[in-house]
């Protein structure tokens, strides 16, 4: 990797914080840093057609001048090259340049994407089946083969961190592998409100209602959160019976199985119980033993079977847990470069284990250490400013705040000074953040390993 690539991964990344991942996907994936000109003080970004180009500078060029500037410790000015390297003698950087003949032009591809917001790691094979789950991962795995024939719609429900998100993900990999031209769709359902809330401001309606029933398979995560969305469920009810009647795949995820979910529509409720609806619990000790194997092998790393055992042990009701204790023993043996030892790993883990020995904590701890993690004071943290550097802790104050304390929404919107549907919407977005990015999956594992320290 040379240092231009190096810079600019370093300048996606901070990007990719602060905006959903499809859209970090459609308008990000296929750029790259092409030229530093020193003498002049430019930067020269590459992007695949003048549409994105158009987008980025309309949409994202403050933040990208922003990150470059910080990254490289100088103001420079940002200027965009189209086409590929391969293209570049052809293309250049000017959008009146014609393409030869044998290229097509890309206007029809920046309407209507084959596949948003999936992430290629989630499938099937790297999900670990136990009783738990065996139902769920049987069902999806019949959804991808045959979508639209079998479970229509097909309905997962289970608590926070169990796999919900890896089968609805998978389905959808699976799909574009069996078919790549398939029009797919990976959303949250507030992501879905937003959009639909953005289109009616903006009079776009016809181009939202066109994306998503056009789609060949619609998969939603965290369904309920259309609970008491009057506009949003009307929209969707719309949504369902069109991609329905068509034959096309639904599949949605929720922490309750919809007759649970509140102020939801009788019709949306009968629709969501058409097809099959599945649980996914708790996994067993076999069974979470199982998955840290199994992410050892991926990893292709070792640690010794007490390790696995003491950490399947301590860590019951949530995967993700699992995989973020296994991550940490992993990260100690690479910085030390040397295997842990049981003793190592109690001492590593046991403050942010589920074992009888975790230390209880309070909201008002879970914001001290929020706001020391990120050098903010607690009024900050709290307060009604909404400047880039709070934003993001803020939303991570609230993911923990949620997942370590499973508070209500409306008590931590009053623990931070929030009404309850900008606490929903800061710790959706972040919780389909960290899906996607790894580096903020660990600076939360190393929140939490302060939070959980032993004094």
């Amino acid at each position: 990797m040379d240092d231009k690539e190096r810079l600019w991964r370093s300048v996606l990344g901070e990007i990719e914080v602060g905006m959903s991942p499809a859209n970090f996907q459609t308008w990000f994936k296929n750029t790259s840093l092409d030229d530093i000109q020193e003498d002049k003080g430019v930067v020269i970004i590459r992007v695949p057609n003048d549409f994105t180009k158009g987008w980025l500078q309309q949409k994202y060029q403050k933040e990208i001048h922003r990150c470059l500037n910080k990254h490289l410790g100088r103001v420079v000015a940002v200027q965009y090259v189209v086409g590929t390297k391969k293209l570049a003698a052809v293309a250049g950087s000017s959008s009146a340049t014609q393409l030869p003949p044998t290229i097509k032009p890309l206007a029809e591809e920046t309407t209507e994407l084959p596949a948003e917001g999936l992430n290629p790691r989630f499938t099937f094979n790297s999900f670990v089946v136990g009783e738990n789950s065996k139902l769920c991962y049987a069902a999806a795995e019949s959804v991808a083969k045959q979508p639209g024939v079998n479970y229509n719609p097909l309905f997962i429900y289970g608590g926070v961190g169990l796999g919900k998100t890896h089968l609805l993900q998978a389905i959808g990999n699976e799909i574009l592998k069996n078919n790549p031209k398939a029009k797919i769709c990976y959303i949250t359902s507030e992501r879905f409100t937003n959009e639909m809330v953005d289109a009616i401001r903006q009079k776009e309606t016809k181009g939202f209602k066109d994306k998503y029933r056009r789609l060949d398979c619609l998969l939603i995560d965290d369904i309920q959160f259309v609970s008491g969305k009057e506009q949003t469920q009307e929209e969707f009810f719309h949504t369902f019976n069109t991609l329905y009647n068509a034959g096309k795949q639904i599949v949605l995820t929720s922490d309750r199985p919809p007759k649970a979910i509140p102020a939801l529509e009788e019709r949306l409720r009968s629709r969501f119980e058409w097809g099959m609806t599945a649980d996914i619990s708790v996994p067993s000790y076999e069974t979470r033993l199982a998955i840290l194997q199994s992410k050892l092998e991926a990893h292709k790393k070792e640690v010794l079977p007490e390790i696995l055992e003491y950490i399947a042990k301590s860590v019951k009701n949530n995967v993700r847990e699992l995989e973020g204790a296994l991550t940490r023993t992993l990260a100690f043996a690479d910085l030390n470069n040397t295997q842990p030892s049981l003793e190592d790993a109690k001492n590593l883990l046991g403050g942010i284990l589920n074992g009888p020995g975790r230390k209880v904590v309070r909201p008002s701890e879970i914001i001290r250490v929020v706001a020391n993690h990120f050098n903010l004071k607690r009024d900050e943290l709290c307060g009604r400013k909404r400047t880039k550097e709070i934003v993001v802790p803020r939303q991570i104050l609230t993911y923990l705040l949620r997942e370590e304390l499973a508070m209500p929404y409306t008590q931590i919107g009053h623990e931070i000074s929030r009404d309850h549907t900008t606490v929903i919407h800061d710790y959706n977005k972040i919780k389909d953040v960290i899906l996607h990015n790894e580096s903020l999956d660990q600076e939360i594992v190393q929140i939490k390993n302060k939070l959980y320290a032993v004094d």
